[in-house]
């Protein structure tokens, strides 16, 4: 999996952190002031970018934490069918079957963007 460490401190809203195993884009970032012993502390809270789950973490703002590469690129509707779309690759030219999410009303050679980490891919 394409992916980086960072530490917490450098992390905001909207970037993106790996929470169990998952990456995941944070929707809220807050700290704790440092007590008389130990360090600062963050809660981040965050929604799975794939699932859709929400999740939280809590670590000191020192410590390190993984943040998924996650690609962002163009491609054109070539079918769709129920829930299901062939989209192809703006840039290689490959061909894929994506799912088409709800609020989403595609038709065959419209131009998307997704989301892609490895095998996985959602359309923004």
């Amino acid at each position: 999996m394409a992916k980086q460490q960072t530490e917490v401190r450098e992390l905001d809203e909207g970037s993106y952190v790996m929470m169990d195993e998952t990456p995941c884009k944070i929707t809220s970032y807050s700290t704790a002031k440092p007590g008389k012993h130990g360090s600062a502390k963050a809660r981040i809270d965050g929604k799975g970018v794939f699932d859709g789950k929400k999740r939280s973490l809590s670590q000191p703002v020192d410590a390190k934490v993984w943040v998924p590469i996650i690609e962002r690129k163009q491609g054109q509707v070539v079918s769709v069918s129920g829930d299901d779309a062939q989209v192809m690759d703006l840039e290689t030219y490959e061909t894929f079957t994506m799912r088409v999410p709800d609020d989403e009303n595609l038709s065959p050679d419209d131009e998307i963007e997704y989301l892609e980490l490895e095998d996985q891919r959602k359309i923004v």
